[in-house]
């Protein structure tokens, strides 16, 4: 029979020795880079100098003077640093008839970007709210419609929309634009807010309309509070497409109301005088700054908003 002694010995023992089988001691082993780390970092590496190299040219060019570009080495940082070209592009650059470089075309694009950027997000996320929380009749066969229109190709469209412009007195006008690109977005957008909004806790709608909240209340009090990020990916995604958008900007305005990207085309296809490519450049970056400066702002919202639910279904 065991003594009690022994025992009660044996179990401080086994307490005492306890913390120290817990987990392992001493300094982290150094993890050492395997087959598989070292072609994934390498991957990495090579798609990322893929994509920087380009800026990489585009920037350095943009700071040389012509007598250093015709020297041919392109990926040389420049020996003097001179931003004429940058002033040149933005004041100064004929557009056509017009010399007075993107800073009119600028202005032409803000006007547009702004209110479509507002209206086609206004009204996507009220139509994706009353998709995925006011069942109405009929609102599958609207979504589907929807859908549909997110995937026809804007050139089978453009010269429909140009006599529906015409018609209603719109066409070579900023505001017919406007319209253009709202009515464009809305679709893809009202599928990121539909989704979006399922993902939301179905008992907070549902708490709401026990205690007498409405449509809006719902929507202003509720659903916009929680669904920054979500506006955000929306956000980004029409300023970037409106931004960047030359097709529908050469085709329904006219020459003193083209946005940036349609004068940065004259500028760069033009073929009177000397080929400025270092003006070239500058234009170039100048009319990519602002969707740049909006994603690097913002691009942790973005990222929050797609993995929150704007692609799950």
């Amino acid at each position: 029979m065991s003594n009690p002694a022994t025992l009660s010995a044996t179990v401080a023992g086994a307490d005492a020795a306890a913390p120290a089988l817990s987990g392992p001691r001493g300094p982290k082993p150094r993890r050492r880079f395997s087959r598989r780390n070292i072609f994934i970092y390498g991957t990495l590496i090579v798609v990322a100098l893929y994509y920087l190299l380009p800026l990489w040219v585009m920037v350095v060019t943009s700071l040389k003077g012509m007598p250093e570009i015709r020297l041919g080495n392109i990926f040389a940082p420049p020996v003097e640093v001179t931003f004429q070209p940058w002033v040149k592009a933005w004041a100064e650059a004929c557009t056509g008839l017009n010399c007075d470089g993107l800073s009119r075309g600028f202005w032409n694009s803000v006007r547009i970007t702004v209110p479509s950027v507002f209206l086609s997000i206004l009204i996507a996320s009220v139509n994706g709210y009353a998709l995925a929380n006011w069942r109405f009749k009929g609102a599958d066969i609207f979504f589907t419609i929807l859908i549909f229109g997110a995937f026809i190709p804007y050139q089978v469209m453009l010269y429909p929309i140009v006599i529906i412009l015409r018609e209603i007195g719109l066409y070579g006008s900023l505001t017919g634009l406007v319209l253009v690109h709202s009515v464009f977005g809305m679709p893809i957008l009202t599928l990121l807010f539909r989704n979006y909004f399922t993902s939301l806790p179905e008992e907070l709608f549902k708490a709401a309309r026990v205690d007498g909240a409405g449509f809006w209340q719902i929507y202003f009090q509720i659903m916009l509070p929680m669904s920054l990020p979500i506006f955000v990916v929306a956000m980004i995604l029409q300023v970037t497409g409106i931004w960047n958008d030359f097709l529908f900007g050469v085709v329904y305005t006219k020459p003193d109301l083209y946005p940036m990207t349609v004068q940065l085309n004259n500028i760069v296809n033009s073929v009177q005088g000397v080929k400025e490519y270092n003006v070239n450049m500058a234009a170039t970056l100048l009319t990519g700054l602002v969707p740049l400066v909006i994603y690097f702002i913002s691009g942790k919202l973005f990222v929050r908003g797609i993995a929150a639910g704007a692609v799950k279904g």
